[in-house]
């Protein structure tokens, strides 16, 4: 009797087991905020502006912006410092910023495009880069260190528009076409939110979209690139990738889509877990459509993403293959984190901070 009821005991200890290990499995393979609270979302500014580039130092959001704008947010205050850039005549939009200890940088789109130097303490800013072609187009811009920086862009010639410094941002110099692959006619980048480049140590990823949407591929920032096809939409003028993410140098996720079909939600979402060289669609014909702007969460295991564009913000707990909107808004472009629970969104006419993820 002793025994069978021993065996009973240990039977109910299994199966109690099993359900808890079912348990946790199913409430993290599904997309679902960890806690019960909902969203914190507050707005730092509401102006009549389009912001498609932030970078974050601290407490302080740096912002690049359109009509010759950028400035500086305490995310703490609120406080807003707004700067323009004179430049006689020229209509100025900044979709490029990136950052150094000491520095900001910011890069406009169009003929011809202008690379600012800016003092962090003094916001002076210095022209360091000027590049005048009827093709020019930069589109995002990201520094490895104080030292490293690179600048990556639309084709004038047969390659993706590739500038590099290696002086802290002092000088750039434009990389040669015989260094980089070829584009095929149509394809190209697109400047929604300063993520088409994605740097990790020496690791450098660029993608493009169009009539091709492929990732490019450097171990030794920009000296030599390989390139990989993406299973995204791809083929006309306004699909294809238009934001990448790499958690580390395995783990990275590619959004996109179909600007001119925003619902479409299949084909604008895929992940890799060898760097680049292969990709897989996630969450077909589910989740968001277009989108903008992905960013993994930190210290997620490459688990928690977070993905902005035209049908609202969405957020994921398991790699991508689940999806949950926590906001309907459609205006915003592009996130960055500031620490694990909450990050940065702008976009037209608005910045806004989430918390409590």
């Amino acid at each position: 009797m002793f025994t069978t009821d021993l065996a009973v005991l240990k039977m109910k200890k299994i199966n109690l087991t099993i359900c808890l290990i079912v348990t946790v499995f199913t409430l993290f393979g599904q997309s679902r905020l960890p806690t019960d609270k909902p969203v914190k979302i507050d707005v730092l500014l509401s102006d009549k502006i389009s912001i498609r580039a932030i970078s974050i130092d601290k407490n302080i959001l740096f912002y690049a912006a359109d009509a010759n704008r950028f400035g500086f947010i305490n995310i703490k205050t609120f406080k807003k410092t707004e700067f323009k850039i004179n430049a006689d005549t020229l209509k100025l939009e900044f979709r490029s910023i990136a950052q150094t200890k000491n520095h900001i940088f910011i890069l406009s789109v169009g003929n011809p495009a202008l690379l600012y130097k800016i003092d962090k303490k003094t916001m002076t800013p210095k022209l360091v880069y000027k590049e005048e072609n009827q093709k020019v187009f930069y589109d995002s811009m990201q520094f490895q260190d104080d030292k490293n920086g690179m600048a990556m862009g639309d084709p004038t010639e047969n390659c993706l528009s590739v500038i590099i410094t290696k002086d802290g941002g002092e000088t750039w110099q434009k990389q040669s076409c015989s260094n980089l692959p070829n584009t095929i006619d149509g394809e190209a980048a697109f400047a929604a939110s300063n993520t088409n480049l994605v740097i990790r140590n020496k690791k450098a990823w660029m993608v493009s979209g169009g009539k091709q949407a492929r990732i490019f591929c450097s171990d030794d920032f920009g000296q030599t690139w390989q390139n990989y096809n993406t299973p995204l939409v791809q083929g006309s003028t306004m699909t294809g990738i238009f934001s990448a993410d790499f958690y580390d140098e395995k783990n990275g996720i590619i959004v996109g889509g179909d600007y001119e079909k925003p619902n479409q939600n299949f084909g604008n979402k895929a992940v890799t877990s060898d760097g680049g060289k292969t990709w897989k669609l996630v969450a077909e014909n589910s989740g968001f459509g277009y989108a903008s702007c992905v960013q993994y969460i930190p210290d997620s295991a490459a688990k928690g993403i977070v993905s902005v564009g035209a049908t609202g913000v969405f957020i994921s707990y398991n790699s991508g293959n689940n999806w949950t909107q926590i906001s309907d808004d459609k205006t915003l472009f592009v996130v960055k984190f500031i620490d694990n629970k909450s990050f940065i969104a702008a976009g037209k006419n608005k910045i806004v901070r989430f918390s409590n993820l």
